[in-house]
């Protein structure tokens, strides 16, 4: 992927609201007029894909009406039809276009000067590959001018044309359209754009083609009509426009650092740090990569990058930037609700997105839907709904409750989650901060010069036993297996030694246990041993005696035991680990489980958090204050739920017809008893030989997660083991740059969940090289 925005290459994209309405011909003035205006500069002319013969070929009308131009059309076919049809013999992938495309963009500008692109038929006339060419085309995001349609029906076709354009995130500079005193849709269309900011140019028709001239004649008069408009003052106006747009959009890349320095307050970061120079500027996102200013050197050809969003955008993107049908769900919703108010009502989307979650959960525990806006207040609400059964179940009043939970756990920055997690960094320097609860130190999954091990923490091997060390990752999830084994034993009775002398020699009160499954990511991308976690469950189910001798164990084993089990999938869920729900690695079923990040596929806030009937009925009451007193202004706001039901319904699209087939044989590790398999979208070699540098700690790998542990004898959240090699790949390479956030001595990488082959290995690529 290269740079769409050059410094010394004005290029505009000609898009047209549909056939036959002059693309050719406003091609061909415009390149006349830059050519008149502007003698000093070069023009160029780009036809991507053309079909019919060649004597009628666009390239040829502008070589002729507009010599002075470089012109080149990348792939010819020769009948005269659409081009998904016409391909259909010589297949021709979307990416190999827009890959040709942006080399030649990229030879051009060496020479300086303007180029048009010219599209295909209308907005959305097919591809080679039969995409709609407003997709194909989007990750480039050049100007656009759009061709209206001066015939009847064209006001509405033009207006169409414009709004698929705009939501895909294209800029429209300006409109050309024939003038045609019947319609007069030139008229109507005027008011309509200037109102948006946007010029429109109307200029005569050409002379019509007619059987009694020659074909001499004929191009005299074309050639007549081109010199008179062409050297018009409204094209000299259109001209200058594209002139200034191209340099004004450079001038704010390059001071929008510097604005955002003096007024922006970042989340996470210590502003002593920062400078206009560390602050990356996007000027658009598509797929897996930002398009963010280069800050090389001023006379640098490349005024963009093409950055690869190495966080996922913090952990929530899936889809890829930019996602058309994602753009189109939103935009929907919205028209079709804009917000509503949720309290004792409902509304399509949050319905579906309400059965959507609970069928594919595969949980018999899960019962209802409560939605919020984000992972942190999701999980906020979760512990009062945990707490809260608790108490009304064990007849509590109010008090010292706390929960249980693992060592390195981060639930979100809201007073209720912060107090779920331990004592860090993140909550040292907050003054009201009270850690309620007691967290489990935990064995660690991870690949030590390439073997697969659960390492004990350090100075606890008479609790868990010493290093295990295992074939494959899929050996460590064969849980029924492991069960069985001295470790299974050891973690049991440890998690059944510490709760009894919590509970009962300490009288400590605990009303939940939570847990990020798995991963724990905020933390440091900690892998936590899947047994371990499985047994603090089976251990606190099945000893409901210590936390209330007088209440039994419930019949219904739908029901909650012990204590309310709630996990936090905001980060791990939904795919992010490979599967649609990371408790299926632990082969168990929480009674209340969080879920965000990827539930919108990166495009809209939005949590949800499911429970159980049991959770759900603790707060029937006769009087509202025994009810669950949370909710928000935007509760279930249809544009977020509407989108999360396609990014949801996609990602289970994905899974059905095999999508990550190809990472999936690339680990082939089965787990015993289980139907799904173990696997990550980086490559099995690539962990492997990452695993043996002298640098490197340890690497885990699972689904779309990458961590890499830096040796550091101080390692953890405050360490700045990690950041040279975050400095080095910001730098990239010659194709792109990667964008990344650390974790102390951790640097950790997430693809998303359509990422490609091609492109994780060029990043496993340059990582090798850059590791120290």
């Amino acid at each position: 992927m290269a740079s769409s925005l050059l410094r010394n290459l004005k290029p505009h994209q000609i898009y047209a609201s549909n056939t036959s309405v002059g693309k050719t011909i406003f091609s061909t003035l415009l390149l006349r007029a830059h050519t008149h205006f502007q003698p000093s500069k070069k023009t160029f002319y780009l036809k991507p894909v053309s079909t019919g013969p060649d004597n009628e070929a666009d390239d040829c009308h502008i070589s002729r009406f507009s010599p002075a131009t470089q012109t080149k059309c990348l792939y010819q076919f020769d009948e005269a039809v659409s081009p998904h049809i016409a391909a259909r013999l010589s297949p021709l992938s979307d990416k190999t276009i827009i890959k040709d495309v942006q080399s030649h963009l990229a030879s051009c500008a060496a020479e300086g000067g303007t180029l048009l692109l010219e599209t295909a038929g209308g907005v959305h006339s097919p591809t080679p590959s039969g995409s709609s060419q407003a997709d194909l085309y989007r990750p480039l995001r050049l100007p656009t001018c759009l061709v209206a349609d001066h015939r009847l029906g064209g006001i509405s076709g033009t207006i169409s044309a414009f709004e698929s354009l705009h939501i895909r995130g294209y800029d429209l500079d300006a409109v050309c359209i024939f003038q045609d005193e019947t319609y007069q849709n030139y008229v109507y269309l005027r008011e309509y754009f200037e109102k948006k900011g946007v010029k429109l140019l109307a200029v005569e028709q050409p002379p019509e083609r007619s059987s009694k001239y020659s074909e001499k004649e004929d191009a005299q008069m074309m050639e007549t009509y081109y010199g008179n408009v062409a050297e018009s003052g409204e094209l000299e106006d259109l001209v200058q426009l594209f002139a200034n747009k191209h340099e004004q959009r450079i001038e704010r890349l390059e001071n929008m650092s510097t604005k955002a320095h003096s007024t922006i307050w970042y989340p996470f970061t210590q502003h002593r740090e920062v400078s206009p120079d560390t602050i990356l500027t996007i000027d658009s996102a598509s797929g897996d990569f930002f398009q963010a200013h280069s800050k090389s050197e001023q006379t640098e050809a490349e005024v963009l990058k093409p950055t690869f969003d190495g966080s996922a955008s913090w952990w929530t993107q899936g889809l890829g930037h930019g996602n058309p049908e994602l753009s189109l769900a939103a935009a929907y919703a919205a028209g079709r609700y804009g917000h509503v108010m949720f309290a004792g009502t409902i509304h399509e989307p949050a319905l579906k997105l309400a059965q959507n979650l609970l069928a594919n959960l595969h949980n018999p525990r899960l019962a209802k839907c409560f939605f919020s806006d984000n992972g942190s207040t999701g999980m906020e609400v979760a512990t009062k709904m945990a707490l809260s059964a608790s108490c009304e179940r064990y007849g509590w009043e109010k008090g010292e409750i706390g929960v249980l939970g693992l060592k390195g756990s981060y639930h979100g920055d809201t007073i209720g989650a912060m107090d779920c997690s331990e004592p860090s960094v993140y909550n040292e320097r907050v003054h009201w901060y009270e850690g309620r609860g007691f967290w489990f130190d935990f064995p660690q999954v991870k690949m030590n010069k390439g073997k697969w091990v659960v390492e004990p923490p350090s100075g606890m091997e008479g609790e868990f036993g010493e290093l295990a060390r295992f074939e494959s990752l899929g050996d460590v999830f064969d849980l029924e297996t492991r069960l069985k084994s001295p470790a299974g034993q050891q973690y049991g009775e440890y998690i059944r030694t510490t709760l009894e002398r919590l509970v009962v020699k300490e009288k400590r009160k605990f009303g939940a246990v939570i847990m990020e499954p798995v991963i724990l990511g905020a933390g440091g991308m900690l892998f936590a041993d899947p047994l371990f976690q499985q047994t603090l469950i089976q251990v606190v189910r099945e000893n409901a005696s210590l936390f209330s001798s007088n209440t039994p164990k419930p019949s219904d084993p739908n029901t909650w035991s012990g204590l309310p089990i709630v996990f936090d999938e905001v980060f791990t869920g939904l795919y992010r680990l490979g599967r649609f729900s990371a408790a299926s690695f632990l082969q168990t079923h929480p009674d209340i489980s969080v879920h965000a990040k990827l539930l919108t596929g990166g495009l809209v806030p939005l949590c949800t958090t499911l429970a159980s009937d049991s959770i759900y009925n603790a707060f029937l009451g006769s009087e509202k204050r025994d009810a669950l007193l949370h909710g928000h202004s935007y509760t279930a706001h249809p544009v977020g739920c509407h989108v999360a039901n396609t990014s949801l319904n996609t990602m289970l699209e994905m899974d059905r017809e095999k999508k990550w087939q190809p990472f999936k044989d690339d680990w082939q590790e089965a787990v015993t008893g289980v139907n799904e398999s173990v696997w990550s979208m980086w490559s099995k070699d690539f962990i492997y030989h990452v695993s043996n540098f002298d640098a490197v700690e340890s690497v885990v790998a699972l689904g779309s997660v990458l961590a890499i542990s830096l040796q550091d004898a101080n390692a953890g959240y405050s360490s700045s083991a990690a950041t040279g090699l975050q400095r080095s790949l910001i730098k990239g390479s010659s194709e792109f740059k990667i964008h990344s956030r650390v974790l102390g001595n951790v640097f950790y990488m997430m693809a998303s969940q359509t990422s490609q082959p091609e492109t994780l290995r060029s990043i496993e690529q340059l990582l090798l090289r850059e590791l120290p």
